[in-house]
């Protein structure tokens, strides 16, 4: 009875959209194993830069044979720990181009800290405040809205306190050895 729907179900993942609200027509396959995969694939993608929108992802994941939808991206940016920002989905932690210019200057770092939701304090050695508002700017992190550097301080402006989390993260995470 469900034979022509089973076959196009098979051998076309393209609209699986579409066939995921047909109950009874057509099942998703959406095992572990499948999760996996897909997650694997949003990693790659992600590696490669920031993905724009979610709709992108899964177009990228379908033209690669998985089956992905809009609602099954969104759950797994959520578990592989992506965040949306500026310039669109990116993963957390992954060393960038634009991370250098903070790993250089990470030695001369003492304390970051925030204050208020939007405001970021950097303490640095003693004169090296200018040095590490110029690798800031030069980062160009999309959580900094601009900063102010004096003489073992710099503050940080930042859109959100959620921008602020991931600033701190980022900042702390380039001052790893």
């Amino acid at each position: 009875m469900n034979s022509g729907l089973d076959e196009i179900c098979t051998s076309s993942y393209k609209y699986a959209h579409i066939y995921a609200i047909l109950p009874g027509y057509c099942i998703m396959p959406n095992s572990t194993e499948d999760q996996a995969l897909r997650r694997d694939a949003i990693r790659e993608l992600l590696l490669q830069g920031p993905a724009r929108t979610q709709q992108y992802l899964v177009d990228a994941l379908v033209s690669r044979g998985l089956v992905a939808t809009q609602s099954s991206v969104s759950r797994d940016l959520r578990e592989i720990g992506a965040i949306k920002t500026a310039r669109g989905y990116e993963l957390v932690g992954v060393d960038r181009p634009d991370d250098k210019p903070m790993v250089d200057v990470a030695p001369l770092l003492r304390d970051v800290s925030p204050a208020g939701p939007n405001l970021l304090v950097i303490r640095t050695a003693i004169g090296a405040a200018q040095r590490v508002a110029l690798a800031l700017d030069r980062s160009n992190w999309p959580e900094m809205v601009g900063n102010i550097g004096g003489d073992d301080t710099v503050f940080v402006a930042t859109a959100s306190s959620h921008a602020q989390k991931q600033l701190i993260a980022r900042i702390e995470r380039s001052a790893r050895p």
